[in-house]
């Protein structure tokens, strides 16, 4: 909300979040790639099958994030400004290394750190690197809630369990032996930590260091916030773009006409696989263009 930095980095967040996000990835399975927790934004990269298995997953991670960093930081408010936003990938190779590079450069590209290594909140640039488990807890509020009905006295972890979370290579990767992956993604990061050094070398700059994000109040307000208007997709090529952007079309015009018919009364009329038709249930069938 009005880019507040509630999700500033800490130990006890950062093992809330993953703790959360791996209870999300078991109870509505999808393929996660990357991630990346800011102060007051998060970015997935996800493979997954339909619309309503995207839609139950980030329901469920928006909502007890909110919960728990609200609940962490005393904010009773609102905590996101606006839906999430899923923006659909192509299958090239090039798009997919592309978004996940972009990921692995936040918290340098912002000017906080000089290494993707350095950012302290929840990451995944050393499991991606090091193979290494990523654990974090997941607190049983409910039950907290009745023991506490049951003036019981009960120690801060005494509800909690453990969540590890699977990550998954880009699908333009999945074919390859799993030391392949790494050294392309540490190729990456070996690019990101060069340009942010030139880029602070050119402007005479320094990166405001772990020390400073850390002591960050999580309750400011930035004075600007980014509002660029997001892609409707990532493609590396104008052939596979427009591929898209005409199979958007056609699922739209399916749409409106199905919806048409059904308001004239036709109720055998079909809906587009991917689709919420209007007090219908959803259309459940993975389209020939599933987001990558």
């Amino acid at each position: 909300m009005q880019g507040r930095f509630l999700l500033k980095p800490s130990d006890e967040l950062n093992s809330i979040i993953i703790g959360v996000l791996a209870r999300a990835q078991r109870l509505c399975p999808v393929e996660l790639h990357a991630f990346v927790f800011l102060s007051n934004h998060y970015h997935l990269l996800l493979s997954v099958d339909n619309a309503p298995e995207l839609a139950r997953f980030m329901n469920f991670l928006n909502s007890n994030l909110a919960r728990e960093a609200g609940r962490l930081h005393g904010w009773r408010e609102k905590f996101w400004g606006r839906r999430y936003q899923a923006i659909v990938i192509s299958q090239e190779e090039a798009a997919q290394v592309d978004r996940l590079r972009y990921l692995l450069s936040h918290g340098c590209k912002e000017g906080l750190v000089a290494r993707p290594r350095e950012w302290p909140g929840a990451h995944c640039v050393e499991a991606l690197l090091e193979g290494l488990p990523l654990r974090g807890l997941w607190f049983d509020r409910t039950q907290e809630y009745a023991a506490r009905a049951r003036r019981e006295e009960f120690d801060h972890f005494a509800y909690a369990s453990p969540e590890t979370i699977r990550l998954d290579p880009l699908p333009c990767w999945q074919h390859l032996p799993e030391e392949r992956p790494r050294s392309r993604i540490a190729e990456l990061i070996f690019q990101i930590e060069t340009e942010t050094a030139d880029r602070h070398a050119e402007h005479e700059t320094r990166p405001l260091g772990v020390g400073a994000v850390l002591a960050q109040d999580p309750h400011h307000r930035p004075l600007k916030s980014k509002k660029a208007l997001a892609p409707a997709f990532h493609a590396a090529s104008k052939a596979a773009r427009r591929e898209l952007v005409e199979a958007y079309r056609w699922f739209v015009g399916a749409y409106r006409e199905a919806a048409e018919k059904l308001r004239q009364g036709d109720f055998r009329v079909g809906f587009p696989a991917g689709s919420f038709p209007p007090r219908l249930p959803v259309v459940v069938r993975i389209p020939d263009l599933a987001p990558g």
